[in-house]
């Protein structure tokens, strides 16, 4: 099962930002490495996405939904308005890639240098909180998640939306940095 918010907004972005909760770990061995192999033992569980008219989120309820979730990004990706803006696209590259067997390019970085945390982007643009019952520590979204916490996990995914919409709209974004999209062998 599949739980969906959809909320109407209006937004003054052309485009969509996405962002994705997931559950595993890194890969340590190509970590920071500019290798997409980082993300090959990470699952999404969260498909979420805001774009000038809706905010989108789509929640897999449990690890049998996973695959449900994935067919459905599969769906819904190609439909979405361009350009595409993520916080750090690397991760939403790396793991559709691995994810999906698909390579989707994004033409915007939100964060403004590598390893720029969202909580220090938010204060710094004086972007409120939206709610996240996480404070912007994803890890913490990851365990909710797997706890059965989805309503939560949903929650922090709706406020890391408005964040960077937020930060889309105030500071504007950066070419993405380069990944080097990897198989392992």
């Amino acid at each position: 099962m599949i739980l969906i918010l959809k909320e109407d907004i209006i937004s003054e972005f052309e485009g969509t930002v996405i962002d994705i909760e997931t559950i595993g770990e890194f890969d340590e061995r190509f970590r920071y490495t500019n290798d997409s192999r980082e993300y090959q033992y990470m699952q999404q569980v969260i498909f979420g996405f805001i774009n000038k008219h809706s905010l989108n989120i789509l929640c897999a309820k449990g690890m049998e939904a996973i695959s449900d979730l994935k067919a459905e990004t599969q769906k819904l990706i190609d439909s979405l308005e361009r350009p595409f803006y993520a916080f750090q696209s690397a991760f939403e590259r790396g793991l559709f890639f691995h994810q999906l067997n698909k390579r989707i390019d994004f033409d915007g970085e939100l964060q403004r240098y590598r390893g720029e945390s969202k909580g220090n982007a938010r204060t710094e643009l004086d972007i409120p909180n939206y709610g996240d019952p996480f404070n912007d520590v994803g890890k913490l979204c990851m365990t909710a998640w797997e706890n059965g916490q989805f309503d939560s996990a949903m929650t922090h995914n709706r406020a890391c939306l408005l964040k960077e919409r937020d930060i889309l709209i105030k500071r504007g974004f950066r070419e993405p940095d380069e990944l080097k999209f990897m198989k392992q062998k």
